[in-house]
């Protein structure tokens, strides 16, 4: 397997610090970007080509064409893509390199994908999965309540600290993507599973829980990855047969609520979203909904 240079790593390295100083980047948009670097990286050297910061245009367009040719998805490549320009717009400003090779480069073109929603009467077999007897399962249906009620990606949900809730208010202050900051209401049946959760689990798991809401036996928080295992491991016990993913419930949550009318405006703040355009994919599942009740229960259907 080819390797990588220090130099070249400390350049990736030095992109990725400016980029979380700067846009203040999550952890997981951090290790995909040094990923999609690292793998340009290994075709240029396996291919014999100039090193990252001297890539032309032409090496770029081969190595987008290959991905292609590996079957790798638009989206994959759209953000390899938007890796690699982020990054020679920033080895620019260091005079690494006098042209960015990536300024006529257009990302390749996505089919909107419409996000799957579960069923309400799935997501409440879901939520009943987890036995609250035990400390951690308790811990598990009071984060998946919160998760459903609030529409938190799953990384907000899992770096959530205890000053971020406020169980009088029956509000939470999200962090979310670029640090932008946003007030959720809890709602009560939520609230009840943190409130049961933080009475007695929460110490049941560590003595000195710390900051940090959401804690395992050692007292830090969950691992996106952990929490996405706990998920598919209540929906095989609710036998759940539906496609899921770590958004599942985040998808419900938007779904849910405009099936039951809720203004586009008040879900894109919800969810935190900057653009009304991302939002607005949710209504197409929410308009398939509305013809399938109309076919259903409409007498001239």
């Amino acid at each position: 397997m080819a390797s990588i240079s220090t130099a070249v790593d400390d350049q990736i390295s030095a992109f990725l610090d400016r980029l979380w100083l700067q846009q203040g980047v999550s952890k997981h948009t951090s290790q995909a970007y040094q990923s999609d670097l690292r793998q340009f990286q290994k075709f240029l050297t396996t291919e014999q080509r100039p090193n990252l910061v001297d890539a032309s245009a032409e090496d770029i367009e081969d190595y987008l064409l290959w991905r292609r040719q590996q079957g790798l998805s638009p989206r994959s490549t759209s953000r390899t893509l938007s890796a690699l320009k982020k990054f020679y717009q920033f080895a620019r400003t260091q005079q690494w390199c006098a042209l960015d090779p990536t300024a006529r480069l257009r990302r390749p073109k996505q089919p909107q994908s419409i996000p799957h929603s579960l069923s309400e009467s799935e997501v409440e077999a879901l939520l009943n999965a987890p036995n609250v007897e035990d400390a951690i399962e308790l811990r598990d249906r009071a984060m998946l309540e919160v998760l459903y009620a609030t529409g938190l990606r799953v990384t907000e949900l899992t770096q959530l600290t205890t000053d971020q809730i406020s169980l009088q208010q029956e509000l939470v202050r999200v962090i979310g993507k670029g640090n932008k900051e946003r007030l959720v209401p809890l709602g009560e049946e939520a609230l009840h599973w943190v409130q049961g959760y933080m009475r007695s689990a929460r110490s049941t798991l560590h003595q000195k829980p710390g900051d940090w809401l959401f804690i395992t036996r050692r007292g830090g928080p969950l691992t996106r990855q952990a929490f996405w295992y706990r998920i598919k491991l209540y929906a095989q016990r609710a036998d759940i047969r539906s496609h899921l993913s770590p958004h599942t419930l985040r998808h419900a949550f938007a779904t849910h609520l405009l099936n039951h009318g809720a203004d586009l405006r008040v879900l894109q703040m919800l969810l935190g979203h900057s653009d009304l355009s991302t939002t607005q994919i949710y209504t197409h599942v929410a308009r398939e909904r509305l013809q399938q009740l109309h076919a259903q229960h409409h007498p001239r259907a």
